[in-house]
């Protein structure tokens, strides 16, 4: 068995098997279990990128294939999503055990990384169908993991959303097969001279649309609020900084490696895209400036950066995604950063909402400095990553003239004043209360849970100082 095919196999035997083990009230060991389990798929990850593997695994019908294979683009998201896995697996453990029914969560929570590992590896359309699917069945137990009512409504939400935006990207992916190389992925696409263009805009659109539907672009963005609030805080970070981007990936492989820019560039298709990604990016700042609930407010802004992607994207050029899969690693890091923050505070307090919070920065200084660098980060503020990315993404409006030269930067601009509208008063209330303000009687959260969101801040900082070396090496993928 190739090591490629052990990314997928070890979370998903690992997550099938604990339920049998029992775990029960032993948390250590269950998390020395789901460590091992992510580390192992860590590894595997590596070693397949160094071994430049494929792996066809089974063949349905006649150039219809489930297969595998190994480039770079799938392994700068394979390697951000098990790392991700890997280090929300160190915070989950205590905030689980306080939520209950332990060894469900980190079941699914293992069998997700797996799908994960599917879809990053996936070497054809057929392959990213069959992944993107087992995604989202096999993450909706993170969203319902409470068993309120308000999580099962959720939930459904999520998975409707989901299922309806897969299906848009079935029909794009029906249309496409016979005119590519049966939607084998290679830089470029493999596209016939002789295909019609209509069709061709058509299919790339529902596909955009569809697999959007996981990345919340407007207008299939609604169950990222809906799901985050319910959802506990390492089901959250891993909905938001990692799963939310499988809709990212997939548009990048359709777009890019079957179909070809050329083939969309300056149709109604391209336009369109921009449009909505546009408007999803300013409306998701909005909402999220409005929000008086922290996930709630977190959530609307993942509505909104996950368009700084698609905006990248439709912009179809090497600057543009460049800047897309920079903002990818950047949101990642921050966004996980700033849900286990807010699960740590809302762990050992109890609040919820951003009024409630006056003075915890003095009680959990740790915890809200994570927050705080995340914040910046996701602001723009120079040297940390998220100023960069947004800087390539600038960068591609210029490139591109005309009307995107005004008003992609624009865009950029008015969401990273409404992201300071809306993050940077969680940490002045924190850290400058005012008279009067309550002062909550508790202390940071346990030591795993705060390196975990410490982690993930500072390595937003330490990729935003060698971001250099970080764009030589995506750039090696365009």
């Amino acid at each position: 068995m190739t090591f490629i095919i052990l990314t997928i196999v070890i979370p998903i035997i690992a997550g099938a098997l604990l339920p049998v083990w029992r775990f029960g009230s032993r948390t250590t060991a269950r998390a020395v279990y789901v460590l091992a389990a992510t580390a192992a798929t860590c590894a595997a990850a590596v070693t397949s990128f160094l071994r430049g593997e494929s792996f066809l695994l089974l063949t349905l019908a006649d150039g219809v294939t489930i297969s595998y294979g190994v480039d770079r683009i799938a392994v700068i998201f394979a390697a951000v999503f098990a790392f991700s896995f890997f280090i929300v697996a160190i915070y989950a453990p205590r905030y689980i055990k306080h939520e209950g029914r332990d060894d469900r969560f980190f079941a699914f929570f293992l069998l997700s990384l797996g799908a994960m590992m599917s879809l990053s590896f996936s070497s054809n359309l057929v392959t990213m169908y069959f992944s993107f699917e087992l995604v989202t069945l096999l993450s909706m137990p993170l969203v319902l993991h409470s068993g309120t009512k308000e999580a099962n409504a959720a939930a459904l939400k999520y998975l409707f959303y989901s299922i309806a935006g897969a299906l848009m990207g079935l029909f794009g992916i029906v249309v496409l097969h016979p005119i590519t190389n049966a939607g084998a992925f290679s830089l470029g696409g493999s596209l016939s001279s002789t295909a019609s263009s209509a069709m061709v805009c058509t299919a790339v659109f529902m596909c955009v649309v569809g697999f959007g539907a996981k990345a919340g672009m407007y207008p299939m963005h609604g169950w990222l609020p809906s799901a985050h609030p319910v959802a506990p805080a390492p089901a959250s970070a891993l909905l938001s900084g990692i799963i939310a981007k499988a809709g990212v990936l997939a548009v990048i492989r359709v777009v890019f490696y079957v179909v070809g820019i050329d083939a969309i560039r300056g149709t109604w298709t391209a336009v369109t895209w921009t449009v909505l990604a546009s408007i999803t990016v300013v409306m998701g700042s909005m909402m999220a400036y409005r929000e008086d609930i922290l996930k709630k407010r977190l959530a609307y802004s993942t509505v909104s950066n996950i368009s700084y992607m698609m905006l990248g994207l439709s912009m179809l050029s090497a600057t543009g995604e460049l800047g897309a899969i920079m903002h990818f690693i950047a949101h990642a890091l921050a966004k996980n950063a700033l849900f286990l923050s807010a699960g740590s505070v809302i762990y050992k307090t109890g609040k919820t909402k951003v009024s409630e919070l006056s003075g915890i920065g003095r009680r959990m200084p740790v915890t809200m400095g994570a927050f705080t660098v995340a914040a910046l980060s996701l602001i723009g503020i120079p040297p940390l990553l998220g100023f960069t990315s947004k800087w390539y993404l600038c960068m591609a409006g210029v490139e591109e003239g005309g009307a995107l030269a005004v008003i992609v930067p624009a865009v950029l601009i008015v969401s990273a004043l409404l992201t300071a509208g809306y993050l940077l008063p969680v940490v002045i209330k924190g850290y400058f209360p005012g008279k009067g303000s309550a002062k909550p009687d508790v202390d940071e959260a346990p030591v795993p849970m705060v390196f975990a969101a410490v982690l993930f801040a500072a390595l937003s900082l330490v990729t935003g100082i060698f971001a250099p070396v970080l764009a030589d090496f995506i750039g090696g993928a365009l």
